[in-house]
């Protein structure tokens, strides 16, 4: 199944902890993994990468098959310390109209980043440099392993201030529906405490 544009739109007003916690605790990519500046948000499908340590020709090359909306999730064989991503890179994929990108290293190019608002999520900024080995064993849209999390091509991406989750796109509308009521639940929890209750009796606690 392709996750629709309104499952999309819902899954955009909801904080990633909400959608991991619905999702049953998991989905969360590592948590150094984080927006490269703190107001980007990133919500649609993946695109999915695997592509050599230090080399960056790949995810050139994923740009251009990605479609308007579409997230690039990058697997850099945990090789970190490279700036895979930067200023030209940005560019490109906001005339492709994508949607953002996560990736599993560096990026570079910080406060030109920030400035472009298209969104980055990274392990941090780092300077060094990558190749361009276009005969080097690599992928696009088969399934990467982010820490202990599986992508595949079309899965929910959702990226905020706290991390970024993954949703495989056969769970989404239950997930989102389950986002939806916790959201809601959370709701009345919070008038009931600004109302005088406390945690311990709300939940039951002894």
């Amino acid at each position: 199944m392709t996750i629709s544009d309104d499952l999309l739109r819902r899954a955009a007003e909801l904080p990633t902890a909400t959608l991991h916690e619905a999702y049953g605790k998991r989905g969360n990519l590592p948590s150094a993994i984080k927006p490269v500046s703190p107001g980007f948000r990133v919500c649609g499908r993946a695109v999915t990468v695997h592509g050599p340590g230090g080399d960056n020709v790949w995810i050139h090359r994923a740009i251009y098959e990605a479609q308007p909306g579409d997230v690039l999730v990058v697997c850099t064989n945990s090789t970190y310390e490279h700036g895979y991503w930067g200023e030209i890179m940005s560019t490109a994929a906001l005339e492709r109209g994508l949607a953002g990108v996560v990736i599993d290293g560096g990026a570079r190019d910080g406060n030109l980043l920030a400035e472009f608002g298209f969104p980055v999520f990274s392990r941090g900024l780092c300077i060094k440099g990558t190749g361009k080995d276009s005969n080097a064993v690599a992928w696009i849209n088969k399934p990467v392993m982010i820490g202990d999390v599986v992508v595949s091509s079309g899965d929910l991406i959702v990226g905020d201030q706290d991390g970024v989750v993954a949703i495989p796109r056969s769970e989404v509308p239950a997930v989102i529906e389950a986002a939806e009521h916790r959201e809601a639940e959370e709701a009345r929890i919070l008038e009931r405490l600004r109302a005088g209750e406390t945690t311990l009796a709300i939940y039951g606690w002894p």
